[in-house]
């Protein structure tokens, strides 16, 4: 599959069917992720597996619970009637965890820190790309507490959750976004 046609086609996924995901794809997916570039090739990454339906269970009701706060601090109308229930419904779910002690150079900068971070976004990209290279959908879902999902997935205090992957067969058709001009978006220096 061309990457050029990837990266326009790939939409995220809300609505998975109860087809697992193979052995075999998943790994490619995560070896995809492997791949991606870092700060001083630090690899700051790691990716916790999630197929336990408890523990799934858990993680949804972390979102609920999330879902429900920002929707009374924020006023957001479109929050009320949001549904995370494709959390449960995901066949796999892959929590990106990122080192901020592998954030590479910019870790002694004023405003550093974030390189590790950049990274594991890189590697996200990845994922998305090769699912839908093999006929996956996927979704990138950051609507959680971070010291709430440590605790749920025994993660390390000195690491940052930084995202969870559903992964899985689409069921139905994917809506396309839209996207604005790219030239509305670049500046140019010359």
């Amino acid at each position: 599959m061309d990457v050029f046609t990837a990266i326009k086609e790939r939409r995220s996924c809300r609505n998975f069917s109860s087809e697992p995901v193979s052995e075999e794809a998943l790994e490619r997916i995560l070896e995809a992720a492997n791949w991606a570039p870092s700060p001083l090739n630090s690899q700051p990454w790691e990716f916790i597996v999630v197929t336990n339906k408890e523990v799934k269970a858990k993680i949804f009701s972390e979102a609920e619970r999330c879902r429900k706060w920002v929707f009374e601090k924020s006023g957001w109308k479109w929050l009320e009637p949001y549904r995370v229930d494709f959390l449960q419904s995901a066949p796999v779910i892959v929590a990106v965890v990122g080192d901020p002690a592998k954030t590479g150079v910019d870790m002694f900068l004023e405003e550093g820190g974030v390189g590790y971070q950049h990274a594991c976004a890189a590697a996200i990209q990845n994922m998305h790309l090769a699912a839908y290279a093999l006929g996956l959908g996927s979704l990138w879902f950051t609507f959680f507490d971070k010291k709430a999902l440590r605790e749920i997935l025994g993660i390390d205090p000195g690491k940052t959750p930084l995202a969870l992957i559903c992964i899985g067969k689409a069921k139905g058709e994917l809506l396309s976004t839209p996207r604005k001009d790219v030239r509305e978006k670049i500046t140019y220096i010359r």
